[in-house]
């Protein structure tokens, strides 16, 4: 058994120097990380969970919590070789459970929607990044080696190896991998809409200068269809703007 505890305290340091290039040490890790700390108080507290107790885990996490910044209920289930970096402000509930070799960045919060004596809390699978202030929230998963964005909300399943963003979250990309740490570097869905719609803009207005100098049909049906031309004409050099266009139109119809 206590060959074991040995193996897992190696198992957190290296992954800390793994994970954190402003690692110099384990020496350093050891004695600097609260995020490798709370991870140690909470095994001890998920213990004695596990064997039926509950006011002495919960003391456990409350000093775990004062101690290091991060929030762990006794109940969650974390794995090995995770690491939770700067840690404070990390909140994991009570039936979260967190994957092998997850990394978890400051301001995490993987919380619940339901107040049902359930499971109710998100579930991470191996490899997972969840990046600074981002909230997963509810009975969901997330799969192997997904990404979650910085200031993210995920409230649905991710799949597998998908990159997750924004508010509420939305997968950007499937089974693509990002650098580890270039959390500033994600796609932004809302921005690519916007690039398409003002390149599409740009494309139709152009169309529209290039087609000035059309052909006018003098009649059609009785009805001067110059008057339709020129109010668009008009739009397109900036006489007037498309609403007042477009309600010209309706009177001379």
């Amino acid at each position: 058994m206590l060959q074991a505890l040995f193996q897992r305290v190696r198992e957190d340091l290296q992954a800390a120097t793994e994970q954190d290039p402003a690692a110099r040490s384990r020496i350093e890790v050891l004695l600097a990380y609260p995020g490798v700390h709370a991870l140690w108080l909470h095994r001890l507290s998920h213990l004695l969970w596990r064997r039926g107790f509950r006011l002495g885990p919960r003391l456990v996490s409350h000093v775990n919590r004062f101690l290091t910044g991060v929030e762990i209920h006794p109940g969650a289930r974390v794995g090995r070789r995770v690491f939770i970096d700067h840690g404070m402000g990390v909140v994991i509930g009570e039936t979260a459970e967190v994957g092998d070799g997850c990394v978890i960045f400051k301001g995490v919060v993987l919380g619940g929607v339901s107040q049902a004596r359930a499971r109710r809390h998100p579930r991470l699978g191996p490899n997972v990044v969840v990046g600074s202030n981002a909230c997963v929230l509810g009975a969901i998963d997330v799969g192997e080696g997904a990404r979650v964005g910085s200031g993210s909300v995920v409230i649905r399943d991710v799949p597998p190896g998908a990159t997750v963003v924004g508010v509420p979250g939305r997968i950007v990309t499937g089974k693509h991998r990002h650098p580890e740490a270039a959390h500033a570097d994600l796609p932004d869905p809302v921005a690519e809409a916007l690039h398409r719609l003002v390149v599409r803009v740009e494309q139709l207005e152009a169309a529209l200068e290039k087609g000035g100098a059309r052909k006018r049909p003098a009649r059609t049906n009785g009805k001067d269809e110059s008057s339709h031309d020129d109010a668009f004409d008009g739009a397109v050099e900036g006489r007037r703007d498309w609403p007042a266009a477009r309600s010209e139109l309706r009177r001379k119809r």
